[in-house]
């Protein structure tokens, strides 16, 4: 009896071990890390892994700035989207909530509320 109460608080220690080191695990290859201060992290540059070259991300701060930047979309003038084929008529739109089966809807609606 002495011998399983031993065991589970052993087993009980390792699992708690485990869980406290996930999130250090976690972190070790990123950027910013954890620290016990003021600012609670601190950024090692050393440790930044980018998958794009220095021309790929210049070229896309280029295509943000001739698309107007992000001062539009602070505005709340939003680009238009561009169109992937044609437009359903409200009618369609109408007959195809219609016909749905409950299932259906259900993913529709938890899909919506996010």
């Amino acid at each position: 009896m002495a011998h399983r109460k031993i065991f589970a608080s052993l087993t009980a220690a390792a699992a708690m071990a485990t869980v406290l080191a996930m999130p250090g695990v976690a972190v070790a290859d990123t950027y910013w890390h954890p620290t016990n201060n003021e600012a609670g992290v601190k950024a090692y540059p050393g440790h930044f892994k980018s998958s794009q070259t220095r021309d790929q991300v210049r070229a896309e701060a280029a295509n943000a700035v001739r698309d107007g930047g992000d001062t539009r979309m602070r505005a709340g003038n939003y680009p238009a989207v561009k169109s992937t084929g044609p437009e359903k008529t409200r009618q369609q739109v109408i007959d195809e909530l219609t016909k749905e089966t409950p299932s259906q809807r259900d993913a529709r609606n938890q899909a919506m509320a996010g």
